[in-house]
């Protein structure tokens, strides 16, 4: 039998990457694809990864980068509120343009950088995931933990690379090739997540952005 989805629990496939050797388990139910645990990086090597970004509020290109999913996928829904930056990172750049932006009371959380769970104790009307859920292990209990924060009416935005069907693109993707990346997701399977958590996807773009709502 085949590994179980760490999504759905359906039964996954398995292929192998021709070159790395690293072994996936592809669902054909929730169209998660994930690496196999073997190739789940320790926390040592994963906060290693984060050590080497150098994303700063003085990094134009950076700002911009989050800016854009902003305001394709925060500030059509809300413009003000209470909103949680869930991984958000060494520097909090997401909070500072969050609060230069709008009328918004952000909280943030990363599991090394800003590792404090008081987070839990509110409801959000907003919570950004930014090139977060791909490096999430159990990516069912989180997105389920979060949807309890969310108000109703509340939006669950999330940033991440949607994978290329063609296994030969996915095979010369770059984003597999960073070890802290351990999950892969298309549209479909941010909708089922959403469906299995009292959520509905309301917008993507099909390529990197998708707001849900509660």
């Amino acid at each position: 039998m085949g590994v179980s989805c760490i999504v759905c629990q359906n039964e996954t496939d398995a292929f192998t990457h021709p070159r790395t050797g690293v072994v996936f388990h592809a669902c054909p139910v929730c169209s998660l694809i994930f690496k196999d645990q073997k190739h789940f990086p320790t926390s040592e090597a994963e906060f290693a990864v984060y050590e080497n970004h150098e994303n700063s509020i003085d990094d134009a290109r950076y700002v911009n980068f989050l800016r854009n999913f902003l305001e394709a996928s925060v500030y059509p829904y809300k413009k003000s509120g209470r909103a949680l930056d869930f991984g958000s990172g060494p520097s909090p750049v997401l909070k500072k343009i969050l609060e230069t932006d709008g009328d918004f009371d952000v909280t943030i959380h990363d599991a090394f950088y800003a590792p404090d769970e008081h987070y839990k104790n509110r409801t959000y009307d907003i919570i950004t995931m930014s090139e977060v859920i791909e490096h999430v292990h159990r990516p069912r209990e989180t997105i389920g933990a979060l949807s309890d924060l969310l108000e109703p009416g509340g939006i669950l935005s999330i940033m991440t690379l949607f994978y290329p069907i063609d296994r030969n693109r996915f095979f010369d993707w770059f984003y597999i090739r960073d070890p802290s990346h351990v999950a892969f997701y298309r549209p479909d399977t941010l909708s089922f997540m959403a469906k299995m958590n009292g959520l509905v996807m309301i917008d993507t773009n099909g390529y990197r952005y998708a707001t849900l709502k509660k």
